[in-house]
C-alpha cells in the first residue's frame, strides 16, 4: 500500500524477505518511489482515500502485510468508503496459493469473488 515502508515488514514470510518489498516498489514506480508525484492509484496509501471505489481486503495474521492492510482498511472506511476486511487468523502472504484445497483457502476465494460479483 506504501512503498515508503514505514511499517515495520523487516521480517521473512514464506520466503519473502523485507527488501523483496522494496525492489516490488521501485520496480512498479521506478524514479518516483519515494518521491511526491506517485499516482494514489499506485499507492492508494499516501493520499487521501475520498471517492475511491469499494474494496475487500483480505490478509493473514502472519502475512507481513497484515498491519499495514488494516491500517488501510480503516483509512478507506474513515473516509467514507465502503471495505470489507477479511482477516483470516494464523494464514501467511499467498497461503491459498499454496494450500488451494483447504477450506480456509476456499473460503478466502468465495470471499474474493462474491465482492467482485457484488462490484459489477
Amino acid at each position: 500500500m506504501d512503498p515508503r515502508r514505514r511499517t515495520d515488514l523487516r521480517r521473512t514470510q514464506a520466503g519473502r524477505p523485507y527488501k523483496s518489498n522494496g525492489y516490488g516498489w521501485s520496480s512498479h514506480l521506478g524514479d518516483a518511489v519515494a518521491g511526491p508525484d506517485v499516482s494514489p492509484y499506485s499507492a492508494a496509501a499516501r493520499e487521501d482515500l475520498t471517492g475511491l471505489p469499494p474494496a475487500w481486503i483480505g490478509v493473514g495474521t502472519l502475512d507481513l502485510f497484515h498491519d499495514e492492510d488494516v491500517e488501510y482498511a480503516r483509512r478507506l472506511s474513515d473516509s467514507g468508503v465502503p471495505c470489507e476486511l477479511d482477516v483470516i487468523p494464523g494464514a501467511f502472504h499467498g497461503f491459498d496459493l499454496v494450500f488451494p484445497k483447504a477450506e480456509v483457502s476456499r473460503e478466502f476465494r468465495r470471499g474474493q469473488a462474491a465482492a467482485l460479483k457484488g462490484a459489477l
